[in-house]
């Protein structure tokens, strides 16, 4: 490798490669040793969560330890002082958080994968909830990438082959749609070099081009200069011929074009593309050395005419483009193709009428700051390498946007690393892309992308509910531990009555709530503001409220009770299923917010139904059943 050794590979035509570096030398090394050092930060949730419990911690033990020292100095029963100090502490301590954060993450991901969307990294599915933009390619996600030629111009006219019946192609484009084949691969892969090839079989003799010739030299494409070039030797002759395609501009460039026959190539170009065609050149040359030049540039080319190829848009798209319009999030379509094409895909799609288009030159030629205020009024970026995808999302993110992008490349991977959600093209993508992206797309559809915003916003609406809840449960489960403390009542709850309403706390607020169906407007709001707190003053004071609403009613059974003559025992047994009752009201007020308690109990939910129909069958076991009661 370090000397430069050369390998010579042959199945139907011959390579050189020139070894320059091995291993993590290499420029996939590079990528893959970069990758390795990505570490997981901790979640939004993670960390406002373990300040949330913190916090409660502190408090909780605390007041656990005054309880005890109360307890035992004013009544001199130090072991009910401690029973009182550990019921106190965990009706204080908010140890569902993390069984809810986990098991909302993991069905979270569970759910997606059953819509086509694979979750590799958990806070993409918190991200998507907030997300702003969204940035997406345009070939396969957007549109079908299943590309047929539709239209030819050669010497000044156009030629359509959409509305083309005859069984034979005019002889004037005989030559372009030959040398587009043998400027592509003899058995493509590629949709583009398949609709050529296609073309070619149904009016040429495709078979005849490739069997007299033998594939000499290539050249790639280039940042640089966007076309590619075949030299083929007739096997018959021995001369050399050059098929090459690429960009107008790039083999416009090639051919050494005046002023006149640009814009004659102009107005050819915008007529094709207006019709939201892909617009490819083809030229042609000839070479008697076997000297390769190191240029293209360096070879006498003619041009040949230009082939238009439609790819239609995929049905689903225009109705999902609408959805996100209405949930606040911009659609940003990112392509390679020429901008008249990108406008009128644009207007297939329904992106917004009048949106700026900026091209990739562009990009590069203008400062961070201009790029920043530019962007806010684009929603189309045509002529993009995969290299400045990453200036586009840094730019996005600097104005203070979530931003999702999507990618399928080698060359895409520090963008979709760079992106708060980075969405890897599952069926085209590379296993770099996909190693770099939060989520996997398995079926390259922009849709699909749309219903896993629609499920993140889902989750963490219910993620909400389930806090609400928990709140509000704690608040009468620490009021009976600290009230008859303070006016010298019986105990109400010891820590094993604890323990048994945690054990319908625990599946109430982690997997009853996380299978609740979505709210009806959950997509015709704005996204939630990413720096906004977890559980915010207005959903803390509703949650005391209600948890307010039930310590007062237990408190009041409890009392009575005591005052009708009850012994303590009957008491505690009247105020612990009056608790349990409340605390199944609570989770009928949290199912949803924006619908009345009758949706809820007409809405759909298995897990709900068996958290209630469990918590009533093990009250009526725990009073009705000797041992258990006991």
């Amino acid at each position: 490798a370090r000397n430069g050794l050369s390998v010579s590979v042959s199945s139907r035509s011959t390579g050189t490669a020139r070894v320059t570096a091995t291993g993590v030398r290499t420029e996939f090394g590079k990528i893959g040793k970069a990758l390795q050092s990505v570490e997981t930060d901790e979640t939004f949730l993670q960390k406002k969560s373990a300040r949330m419990i913190q916090t409660f911690a502190v408090v909780g033990l605390s007041l656990c330890a005054l309880a005890v020292v109360l307890y035992g100095v004013t009544r001199g029963n130090w072991i009910n002082g401690f029973l009182v100090g550990i019921a106190l502490a965990m009706s204080l301590l908010p140890e569902e958080i993390p069984v809810v954060l986990t098991v909302f993450l993991a069905l979270g991901a569970w759910r997606l994968a059953q819509k086509n969307v694979l979750t590799r990294r958990m806070p993409a599915i918190e991200a998507l909830g907030a997300a702003t933009v969204l940035c997406v390619d345009k070939t396969g996600t957007l549109t079908l990438n299943r590309m047929t030629v539709n239209r030819l111009w050669a010497g000044g006219e156009f030629y359509n082959m959409d509305a083309a019946d005859q069984k034979t192609l005019p002889q004037r484009f005989h030559a372009l749609v030959r040398f587009a084949m043998l400027a592509s691969e003899t058995e493509p892969f590629d949709p583009m070099e398949k609709a050529f090839k296609a073309i070619g079989d149904r009016y040429l003799d495709a078979s005849g081009d490739f069997a007299n010739w033998t594939l000499a030299h290539e050249y790639s494409l280039a940042p640089e200069l966007l076309a590619m070039s075949h030299v083929w030797q007739s096997t018959t002759t021995g001369e050399y011929v050059i098929a090459t395609k690429g960009a107008p501009e790039a083999i416009a460039d090639l051919c050494h074009f005046n002023s006149d026959r640009l814009r004659e190539l102009g107005r050819a170009i915008d007529a094709m593309a207006a019709g939201g065609l892909r617009v490819l050149a083809v030229a042609r040359a000839e070479f008697s050395s076997n000297a390769w030049p190191t240029s293209q540039h360096d070879f006498d080319f003619t041009f040949l005419g230009l082939i238009g190829l439609a790819d239609p848009v995929r049905p689903e798209v225009p109705a999902a483009i609408e959805e996100c319009e209405k949930a606040g999030i911009k659609v940003v379509m990112i392509t390679g193709d020429y901008p008249s094409t990108a406008a009128a895909i644009g207007r297939k799609i329904g992106l917004p009428a009048g949106t700026q288009i900026m091209t990739g030159a562009e990009i590069d030629r203008i400062q961070e700051g201009d790029l920043r205020r530019r962007i806010a009024g684009t929603a189309i970026f045509a002529r993009v390498l995969p290299e400045q995808k990453l200036n586009l999302v840094e730019a996005f993110k600097a104005n203070g946007e979530v931003v999702a992008m999507t990618g399928d490349g080698v060359n895409d991977a520090p963008a979709l690393k760079a992106a708060h959600i980075g969405i890897a093209m599952g069926g085209r993508g590379t296993d770099v892309a996909r190693e770099t992206a939060s989520l996997v797309l398995l079926d390259d559809n922009f849709a699909t992308i749309v219903e896993a915003i629609r499920s993140g916003r889902r989750i963490f609406d219910n993620l909400q509910k389930a806090l609400s809840f928990i709140f509000s449960i704690h608040v009468p489960i620490a009021g009976l531990a600290l009230v008859p403390l303070i006016f010298d009542w019986p105990l109400v709850l010891t820590p094993v009555h604890i323990v048994f309403l945690e054990l319908i706390i625990d599946p109430a607020c982690s997997i009853a709530f996380e299978a609740e169906s979505e709210e009806a407007n959950i997509m015709e709001r704005a996204p939630r503001d990413p720096k906004a707190p977890l559980f915010g003053a207005n959903d803390i004071l509703l949650s005391l409220l209600q948890g307010s609403a039930v310590l007062l009613t237990v408190l009041s059974v409890f009392g009575l009770s005591l005052y009708r003559g009850y012994g303590e025992t009957d008491a505690r047994t009247l105020t612990f299923a009056t608790l349990i009752v409340g605390m199944v009201n609570l989770i009928f007020v949290n199912r949803s917010w924006s619908r009345g308690i009758f949706y809820a109990l007409r809405s759909p939910n298995r897990a709900f139904w068996w958290v209630v129909g469990g918590a009533y069958g093990f009250l009526a076991a725990v009073i009705y059943v000797p041992m258990l009661r006991d």
